[in-house]
């Protein structure tokens, strides 16, 4: 695990449904799903975090902002696989 400005580079594997954690490659707070058959990824990149936050924020300040506006990023990743919205790797990014 190595880091890159307050991001953690872990090796990509399933995550646990709900679980978030920074990717430094992807800089994105990424949290695992399981909808019906569907089971994926969920990337919510840090550009959504900066409309939600006053500054640039860190990527402690965008798991903490993932919690406090958790319901809506869950609603959001629900209904994409349901409209088969999901990225080239089969898994789901929030852009809103």
């Amino acid at each position: 695990m190595s880091r890159r400005r307050g991001w953690v580079r872990r090796r990509t594997g399933p995550h646990e449904t709900g679980d978030p954690r920074c990717n430094a490659d992807r800089q994105a707070v990424e949290f695992g799903v399981e909808l019906g058959e569907y089971s994926g990824v969920v990337r919510v990149p840090r550009r959504v975090f900066r409309g939600l936050l006053p500054e640039r924020p860190t990527p402690e300040q965008c798991v903490e902002a993932y919690y406090l506006q958790r319901t809506r990023f869950e609603s959001s990743a629900a209904r994409k696989p349901r409209r088969r919205q999901l990225s080239e790797d089969g898994n789901v990014e929030v852009s809103e």
